[in-house]
């Protein structure tokens, strides 16, 4: 061991520093991108309710319950049955045209 060390020389100490210091940059890039993909992940899948934190559903789930909303929006806006809001505004118009004339 002692030969080892006896061999070495300030040049090749730097080197070996300078390598561990470029291996630590690149593990800590790799760790924030590690840390962003596991944030996506959360977004995506959802989180479950926890100790003082309401769960948060995931994309899927969320695009689900706005495509429930839109189906009831095309509902109203449209003419169906008589039910819908509509049907009410063409009723009032009917009504108001006819009654102009």
């Amino acid at each position: 061991m002692s030969d080892f060390l006896a061999d070495l020389s300030i040049l090749d100490v730097g080197l070996a520093l300078g390598a561990l210091a470029a291996v630590w940059a690149v593990v800590v890039r790799v760790a924030r991108v590690g840390r962003k993909l596991s944030h996506v992940a959360d977004d995506w899948l959802g989180e479950p309710e926890r100790d003082g934190v309401p769960a948060r559903p995931g994309v899927m789930e969320r695009l689900a319950a706005i495509e429930q909303r839109v189906t009831v929006i095309e509902h109203e806006v449209r003419p169906n049955s008589g039910a819908s809001l509509r049907d009410a505004v063409d009723r009032v118009e009917r009504r108001i045209v006819g009654g102009d004339q």
